[in-house]
């Protein structure tokens, strides 16, 4: 039987990417194309991103297609991110996608964007499989899920209120660092001594018990008060420029070490070894290296490369093939929903 050859399109915020994979591994043409226009303003203007992907998405697709030879004719489903997301960005994926498959009269695949982010690794690493405990950590989204199949998660915490690459972005910002944050502050940290600027561990306390509903939950709000705070007093004594570094320092080290412990209160609780890691977060090299300190020679993490961390039209394309082996196709209808609720999951009991 011959592989199916699946197009995915994402545009959930500020990139614009397709690729063509084949089966469920083979990824025969691949393109993202970043918005640098968010970079005057500090973070993304959902306007602005929105109004970006639609001059260039029949490029990109085009693209993506031409490594192989490949027509858009040729191609047997189309996957495209529904949500969540900018719903105006969204919007512009969607449209396109739902116009493609109705002209080539081709199924077309609804795909939850933060569910496509646990299949990026399996497309490198074909070991990347359930069961694993997952952290999936982006700009918009902090979750920690026991992944007992595909399609088949149990919640095990999630953010009260920040999402932890927010809180990057938002630190950056406030130490005059350029966006997007993640990549500034992890740089800037690599100079600095954490240890000059010790700050809080969120709902992190040694007291905690598996029945607390906070025991894997996270919350970054609060960090990011205190960071503010000390880059006010620092602002006023004039020392910033000479601290910064170690300020960067000392807020990912707190953020990382919050993450990590949550994500091993997770391992222990499902009694699962095995930790994914997915989101753009995910490319954090300090986060990668003290995940698989912590977990120790007796698990396993698995990573995708920092390409495939990021949005990525290649993921939702391996996300599609799966849901359409389920036979989820959509309706006409079909519209994109910023707060689309993660299938499969099984949220925790109030």
């Amino acid at each position: 039987m011959n592989e199916l050859m699946v197009l995915g399109i994402e545009s959930s915020c500020d990139e614009t990417s397709v690729a063509l994979l084949k089966g469920e591994s083979s990824i025969l043409g691949h393109s993202i194309l970043s918005q640098d226009v968010h970079r005057i303003y500090g973070g993304v203007v959902p306007e602005l991103a929105a109004r970006a992907h639609l001059p260039v998405l029949d490029d990109v697709v085009r693209s993506a297609l031409e490594p192989s030879g490949t027509s858009l004719s040729q191609v047997d489903a189309l996957g495209v991110t529904a949500g969540p997301g900018l719903v105006g960005a969204l919007l512009v994926g969607v449209c396109w996608a739902k116009a493609a498959a109705y002209a080539l009269d081709r199924p077309l695949v609804p795909v939850h964007h933060m569910e496509a982010h646990l299949f990026a690794p399996s497309l490198e690493d074909p070991e990347a499989q359930p069961p694993f405990v997952a952290l999936l950590v982006s700009g918009g989204h902090t979750l920690l899920l026991h992944a007992e199949e595909w399609g088949r998660y149990r919640l095990l915490g999630e953010t009260r209120d920040d999402a932890a690459g927010e809180a990057f972005d938002k630190v950056a910002k406030t130490l005059g660092l350029p966006y997007p944050g993640g990549p500034s502050v992890e740089k800037a940290a690599r100079k600095g001594d954490p240890a000059r600027h010790p700050f809080p561990r969120p709902m992190l306390h040694r007291n905690q018990s598996p029945d607390d509903p906070a025991y894997c939950d996270v919350s970054f709000s609060g960090l990011k008060t205190a960071v503010a705070v000390r880059v006010e007093e620092l602002r006023a004594e004039g020392r910033l420029e000479a601290e910064r570094a170690h300020v960067a320092a000392a807020f990912q080290e707190a953020a990382i070490d919050t993450l990590v412990s949550k994500t091993l209160r997770g391992v222990e609780a499902t009694g699962c070894t095995r930790v994914l890691l997915g989101g753009g977060v995910s490319a954090n090299r300090a986060l990668r290296e003290e995940m698989g300190r912590r977990l120790g020679s007796g698990g396993r993490v698995f990573l995708a490369s920092p390409r495939l961390s990021m949005d990525n039209g290649a993921m939702i394309a391996r996300a599609a093939a799966f849901r359409l082996s389920l036979g989820e196709t959509a309706e006409p209808e079909l519209n994109a929903d910023a707060s689309l609720p993660f299938p499969g999951l099984e949220r925790r009991s109030a």
